[in-house]
């Protein structure tokens, strides 16, 4: 097989997954919505909405990543699907019957973040089962290609859906997208590998070789380290941005969400451009040079002033170059991590890098919100920008600059 375009199997994971990317993107950017313009939410409590969905991370991901190698994959994936489409349709239930309030955001976001969690790491661990490993990196191209064009079409779509129906009736988009996901990913016919035998009881061990592998491994610890300390920061965004742009900036939430949009098409274009960027430059310049440059256009977003025209061009270049470079990073250092694990590994390793990285993140999530309202939220975002620039340092001067080519596990690693 000479392309993934001929693989059925990685199709229908594909479409299930372009059809839940769309709806995901719509909760994303009304979730916040609805916490700044229905319930008046504040700084601190805007911190605490995106916590509350990053948090399940930290509690559950390394019990996850054991699960997930102890089980077939794909059951996984189905059961998040449903039961994220149930907690999501709950949001514009309750405001049918007059009962949102900041707890039920709250609950919805934390139960929904837990399922994801076992969705993303079963995801991760699915992936290069399903495909051949030289496959991987076009695999990981063609879902970021197909994210992007979510990221350019849905965040306009829903800014103009929350102004004409409510952010909350909007949710109803990606109930229906976790369905056919789980459709999609039922339809999967290809047998996985039986999971390897465990021992009773030996549950904290499997978690504990997770750790060990991915901290001893020098790639996979500096990808770990340098991708934390980058996320602590960039977290602040998460916390603070739809409050930045709508409440400092006084934009429109329509505005708002043509914004995001132009992030999606800077990631469409990384996508594209990610496997000729690696390749001219070798995997590990790549890394340290997108994630470098990422962080440069980013010092225009507390920058942004004067009149509206330049306040929105500050606020479009960060999501268009940004984002075009963090998808470069994202796909190479997802790809690099994916060849370099075992299989029977995978769901470890890859729970491990998402507990390191999702605690620092919630951290950073409480963070921001919380200096958001102790220095104002423009002075948060300063803070935002400049650590996240300080944390290249750990790729730039890690063992990651030197490689190359794409590394790979021996078939008897597999």
């Amino acid at each position: 097989m000479t392309s993934l375009w001929e693989h059925a199997d990685f199709m229908k994971l594909w479409a299930g997954q372009t059809v839940s990317q769309f709806g995901s993107m719509v909760t994303r950017d009304a979730l916040p919505m609805i916490g700044v313009l229905v319930l008046r939410a504040s700084p601190l409590q805007m911190g605490l909405l995106s916590a509350a969905g990053s948090a399940p991370v930290l509690l559950l991901g390394l019990l996850a990543g054991a699960w997930v190698d102890r089980l077939h994959r794909r059951p996984i994936l189905i059961a998040a699907d449903l039961g994220r489409a149930i907690l999501v349709a709950s949001i514009p239930a309750a405001v049918l019957f007059g009962r949102l309030t900041l707890p039920h955001l709250y609950l919805v976001a934390a139960l929904a973040g837990s399922l994801s969690v076992f969705f993303d790491v079963a995801y991760a661990a699915f992936l290069p089962v399903l495909v051949a490993r030289e496959h991987v990196f076009e695999g990981n191209s063609k879902l970021s290609l197909t994210a992007s064009l979510a990221e350019i079409v849905v965040p306009g779509l829903t800014g103009l859906l929350v102004q004409i129906i409510s952010a909350p009736l909007t949710l109803f988009v990606d109930a229906v997208s976790f369905l056919g996901s789980a459709l999609s990913v039922g339809l999967i016919r290809a047998p996985e590998p039986p999971p390897p035998p465990r021992l009773a009881g030996s549950l904290t061990r499997e978690i504990g070789q997770g750790l060990r592998v991915t901290l001893a491994n020098p790639v996979l610890r500096a990808l770990a380290l340098a991708t934390a300390a980058r996320d602590f920061f960039g977290s602040f965004f998460g916390a603070l941005y739809s409050l930045y742009v709508l409440r400092v900036l006084g934009l429109q939430p329509v505005v708002l969400g043509l914004l995001i949009a132009g992030g999606g098409l800077g990631a469409l274009a990384g996508a594209a451009l990610a496997r000729p960027f690696t390749r001219r430059l070798g995997l590990g310049p790549a890394l340290s040079t997108a994630v470098l440059l990422m962080g440069l256009f980013g010092l225009l977003i507390p920058l942004a002033g004067g009149p509206p025209w330049l306040v929105i061009l500050c606020m479009l270049l960060p999501q268009l170059f940004g984002d075009l470079f963090r998808a470069i990073f994202e796909i190479s250092a997802l790809s690099l991590r994916q060849t370099l694990t075992p299989n029977h590994l995978l769901g470890r390793v890859s729970a491990s890098m998402n507990f390191i990285i999702g605690g620092v993140t919630t951290a950073g999530l409480l963070a921001g919100g919380l200096l958001g309202s102790l220095i104002g939220v423009r002075f948060a975002i300063w803070v935002a920008v400049l650590g996240g620039l300080a944390a290249t340092l750990l790729l730039v001067f890690s063992s990651v600059r030197t490689l190359r080519e794409q590394p790979s596990v021996s078939t008897e690693e597999r």
